[in-house]
């Protein structure tokens, strides 16, 4: 239970400074500056790492149940990311539809 609370905990860190970040990196876009490069790999490699303890299977694919447990903002946004509809997605997938919500703020 000790480790689900952490994860649940971590998770919803992860996810505030992942969106911090993107929107700090979309407001740095607009005004032509780069971003910090060390941050956007520590954001990367936490995204990284909470995908793999989430993905309780080890196959690369998260199911609904899987992103519920592990990365609840995942979770939330499941079927926005699934665009394929296969039930599963993959860590390129939530990349590309986390650049993509950064991008439209």
């Amino acid at each position: 239970m000790k480790k689900l609370l952490a994860i649940v905990l971590l998770s919803c860190a992860a996810t505030v400074a992942l969106a911090q970040t993107a929107a700090a990196q979309a407001t740095q876009g607009a005004q032509g500056q780069s971003g910090n490069p060390q941050r956007m790999a520590r954001m990367v490699q936490q995204l990284q790492t909470r995908f793999a303890n989430a993905n309780t299977t080890h196959d690369g694919k998260l199911t609904k149940d899987q992103a519920a447990a592990g990365m609840p903002m995942v979770a939330r946004h499941f079927d926005e990311i699934d665009t394929q509809k296969a039930g599963y997605i993959t860590l390129p997938q939530i990349e590309a539809f986390m650049q993509q919500r950064a991008a439209a703020h």
